[in-house]
């Protein structure tokens, strides 16, 4: 009976999109205009279509771009992005939300929200008291501009994204992919289509090459890392990679997708020097170990070490080689679990043919890594790249390398900072 009464005060539109707009507002989602407006979708779909289950086509069509010929048996993206939405909210109801009146969850299986107060319960004859939610402060006059302006967007965002992708299909027996549309043609390029231009619409499709773990052992008997001095080669294994990794590799999709391009991936186990000298590189995580220094291009401002932090401990750290006076030369990852501060690299060069560009996106860790490949893959930050650069184009972006400052919790980038950016003659 109680359980019933309770049941009964679920949470109304109101204090549902209020709380929408407060986790979109965090920290936690403000490097991930995707998530905000899958979370955005969901939660417009959940409130006005009770009952109706939410299909994965859907979802891929209205927000994630994808073409009417979406196949879900294919293309695993609905899942992990709605995996990656659940983790975030399940990180900021126990962290920086675990005050808040509402409650969002995503139950497994499903594709819409799940609301709830989180007042507890109590008994029959006592009255329940629900924390309003600060709808009368200042904060709350924000959060309430926030959720009408982003949910209307997210409904307007969605209609396009449809009309964008049947669009699409009927342009493609027009023009070829390298061709903008007249309608197009005469709107100013945004900062990631100038940045990222050398590799959309280069000769041919750019190479995205991932780190990959050289490993021994096995998950039922324990693995280590490979050890060539003592180790047997024929017992290598390389079928692991960072999740930082996988989430950066799947970012770059998305990035190339919206703006008609593909890209081939290649882990670094199987990267080659031929791969290297006839191709532009986008290189998510370490380069490739099996190739020497002068065989792919790299660092030389920012350059990543092991350094010694016990007996058999090592921890990752970026090292400056003209540190400026008072800066250190060290950046090395601190903090303990959640909360950590790691550091990455992004560096722009030329390739061994100088008609060629390489990216490198590499960190202190996988989760750093993943936010290298944020930084490039976001509006904002690679204008301000571009800005510092004085690039108003691909043709004026010469060879740069930069260090990010990266805020984790729970092993999710949720802060990250351009501390240098310094141009070079590579």
């Amino acid at each position: 009976m109680l359980r019933a009464r309770f049941e009964a005060l679920r949470p109304d539109s109101n204090d549902c999109l209020d709380q929408v707009a407060r986790v979109i507002e965090s920290p936690l989602l403000q490097g991930s205009e995707a998530l905000c407006r899958l979370l955005g979708y969901m939660a417009e779909y959940t409130l006005n279509r009770p009952g109706e289950h939410l299909k994965e086509y859907r979802i891929a069509t209205e927000v994630l771009g994808r073409l009417p010929d979406f196949d879900p048996h294919a293309d695993s993206s609905v899942r992990v992005q709605v995996g990656r939405l659940r983790k975030k909210l399940t990180q900021y109801f126990s962290s920086e939300g675990k005050q808040d009146p509402v409650v969002i969850e995503i139950p497994k299986g499903r594709y819409t929200l799940s609301f709830q107060y989180r007042t507890p319960l109590q008994e029959p004859d006592t009255p329940i008291q629900l924390r309003p939610a600060p709808a009368a402060s200042a904060q709350g006059g924000r959060i309430r501009f926030v959720r009408e302006a982003f949910i209307a967007l997210v409904v307007l965002g969605a209609v396009l994204v449809s009309m964008g992708s049947l669009f699409s299909i009927s342009r493609q027996k027009k023009v070829s992919s390298s061709v903008r549309p007249a309608n197009e043609a005469s709107q100013p390029q945004s900062s990631l289509e100038r940045f990222w231009g050398p590799f959309l619409h280069g000769p041919q499709e750019p190479f995205v090459v991932f780190k990959n773990a050289s490993l021994i052992g096995n998950a039922d008997t324990g693995m280590r890392r490979f050890d060539p001095a003592r180790d047997n080669p024929n017992h290598l294994v390389e079928h692991y990679t960072g999740i930082g990794e996988v989430m950066g590799v799947l970012e770059l999709d998305q990035l190339f997708h919206r703006f008609g391009s593909q890209f081939r991936v290649k882990r670094g186990g199987l990267f080659t020097v031929d791969d290297a000298r006839d191709n532009n590189l986008i290189f998510v995580g370490s380069p490739s170990k099996n190739l020497s220094p002068s065989e792919i291009p790299g660092t030389r401002e920012f350059t990543l070490q092991k350094l010694a932090n016990g007996p058999h401990d090592f921890k990752r750290a970026v090292l400056d080689s003209h540190p400026r006076s008072g800066e250190s030369a060290v950046y090395a990852s601190a903090g303990t679990h959640p909360v950590r501060v790691e550091f990455a690299i992004v560096a722009f060069v030329r390739g061994l043919d100088p008609d060629r560009r390489t990216l490198l996106l590499e960190g202190t860790s996988t989760v750093a890594t993943q936010a290298a490949v944020d930084f490039v893959c976001n509006e904002s930050s690679v204008a301000e790249l571009m800005n510092q650069m004085h690039a108003s184009n691909s043709a004026d972006l010469k060879p740069f390398e930069g260090l990010l400052r990266v805020k984790t919790a729970n092993d999710v980038p949720v802060e990250t900072q351009l501390l240098d950016l310094r141009t070079t003659q590579r």
